[in-house]
């Protein structure tokens, strides 16, 4: 009878081992995720922590646009923006003002707070007036109405020229570059045959809005073709998507248009620029012509307080225009303590030559005693700037040798791995679970072989 023990052990012992076999099996790794169905899955090229766009939030860094704020946070204890009286919280004019679209709509557009004056009623097409240090927009009457721009349009022209030329430099004017300008053009007095400095020049473009200083700064910084194009460029980069020009002196050409929006981008660009606010808010000056200097004024009333037009306290200037398709037309801005505020005027329908500077001045009263009691209706602010295109999974390297293309033509034979090291190399799932599982049974055979057998000695002995 001691057999029977001794079998139960065996067979004890058997199953055990082909647990044990069971258990020290390589697991099988999972099917890799597919990037195209795995929210989690990051793209090729994006760095870590990014996910697929759709998902937002997964997998992003905290802080990051999308992340949940931390849990006890400053972010997540803080409490909502609060909402002006009479709109309700998360409104779809939020959403507008924040894409944009509220100053696509027609009409005046404007969110002051209860016992906030609304803005001025105006005679002008197109208006717009904006915090110039933010870009934040108070209030627009259709912001982005194409007109033509006449002479406002020499901001564009300015902020993308003024960088190229430099004001030391000098030019010999000569008549050709004088021949094609429109009849009926503002002109400073540039003279064939006289040298320039495009300093001179400048103070020509902002003081007397001179078109024929205009086409010779063009001709210094490559050419007239050359210079409408990187203006198109400009306008493009800072999102002033209603501007097309044609002629960079805003001399009425078919197609030629901008917006009130588009004209504040430019002037808000401009006072980012020392250069830009020195000429712009020049009063007088002294031009070079024949066998001497001459006087020249600056034409913006509201600056200079011409003409029976009072200045506007704090004005930095900035640019007035008038064509005959245009009308009036005006940006201007002014500085009171630390706020500054830019306000665009385009074409007023009544009120003579002076209604222009008298619309623009109710315009900057209105925004200063407003501002902080009104909810912004857009921005000025440029677009971000466009993704760098995503990385190759395989970066083309240099051109192979002589001798990695001969290696490449003939690659040597592998030699086959030893069987050990085979087995390190990684775990065979295909072979070792039938084998083990062959084993084990082979294993539970012999046990009940042997236990069987020990019942029939155990009787005979008995006996």
């Amino acid at each position: 009878m001691i057999i029977r023990p001794v079998t139960r052990s065996a067979l004890s012992g058997t199953v055990a081992l082909a647990a044990g076999l069971l258990v020290l099996l390589p697991v099988s790794p999972p099917a890799a995720a597919d990037s195209r169905t795995d929210p989690a899955v990051r793209a090729p090229g994006l760095p870590a922590g990014a996910v697929i766009a759709g998902f937002p939030g997964a997998g992003a860094p905290p802080g990051a646009p999308g992340a949940p704020a931390p849990s006890g946070s400053a972010a997540a204890s803080r409490p909502a923006a609060p909402t002006p009286p009479g709109r309700a919280a998360g409104s779809l004019d939020d959403a507008a003002a924040r894409d944009g679209s509220l100053l696509r709509r027609s009409g005046v557009q404007a969110r002051p707070a209860r016992g906030t004056p609304a803005p001025p009623e105006l005679s002008a097409l197109s208006w717009l007036v904006a915090d110039a240090r933010t870009g934040e927009v108070l209030a627009a009457r259709d912001a982005h109405r194409p007109l033509p721009p006449a002479s406002t349009l020499k901001t564009l022209f300015a902020i993308t020229t003024l960088p190229r030329v430099s004001e030391h430099a000098e030019r010999l004017v000569t008549d050709e570059e004088l021949d094609d300008i429109g009849p009926g053009s503002s002109t400073v007095g540039v003279v064939p045959g006289v040298r320039y400095e495009a300093a001179d020049l400048w103070r020509g473009v902002f003081l007397s809005s001179g078109n024929d200083a205009v086409r010779v700064l063009s001709e210094m910084n490559g050419g007239l073709d050359a210079t409408v194009k990187q203006m198109r460029d400009k306008a493009k980069l800072l999102g002033a998507r209603d501007t097309h020009v044609v002629s960079p002196d805003g001399y009425d050409a078919p197609g030629q248009v901008s917006s009130a929006y588009d004209l504040a981008v430019f002037g808000r660009t401009g006072l980012a620029s020392p250069d830009f606010v020195r000429y712009s808010s020049t009063v007088d000056a002294e031009f070079p012509g024949y066998g001497g200097n001459f006087g020249i004024m600056n034409t913006n009333r509201l600056l200079t307080g011409a003409d029976g037009v009072e200045a506007y306290p704090g004005l930095i200037g900035v640019k007035n225009g008038y064509t005959t398709e245009a009308g009036y037309t005006l940006i201007a801005a002014a500085r009171h303590g630390d706020r500054t505020l830019l306000v665009t005027v385009m074409n007023p329908q009544w009120g003579g030559v002076h209604a222009v500077y008298e619309e623009a001045r109710e315009l900057l009263d209105w925004g200063f005693k407003a501002q902080g009691r009104v909810t912004p209706v857009g921005s000025l602010q440029p677009p971000p700037a466009p993704l760098p295109p995503r990385p190759t999974v395989e970066a083309a390297g240099p051109e192979p040798g002589v001798v990695e293309k001969a290696v490449r033509a003939h690659p040597p034979t592998p030699t086959p791995a030893p069987a050990a090291h085979a087995a390190a190399a990684g775990p065979v799932t295909g072979t070792v679970l039938p084998v083990a599982f062959i084993g084990a049974a082979a294993l539970a055979a012999l046990a009940l072989f042997l236990v069987r057998r020990g019942r029939g000695g155990g009787a005979g002995d008995g006996h």
